[in-house]
């Protein structure tokens, strides 16, 4: 298992739950085609994956 994922927003939260744009939030996107690296916990995979149709994902091998 990777150490550090990359998380990049690629649709807008606008017309998004409430929920997930507080996820999107609380992963440090601030709007499409920004990126983050977070760590490859299962915190942090768990809110990726509500809100995988919003981003994409890449893992980061280091």
């Amino acid at each position: 298992m990777s150490n550090q994922l990359k998380v990049t927003q690629t649709r807008s939260a606008i017309g998004r739950p409430e929920k997930h744009r507080k996820i999107l939030k609380g992963l440090g996107l601030k709007g499409p085609h920004k990126s983050v690296v977070v760590d490859n916990t299962p915190s942090f995979r768990g809110m990726v994956k509500k809100v995988i149709h919003l981003v994409s994902v890449e893992e980061i091998n280091g």
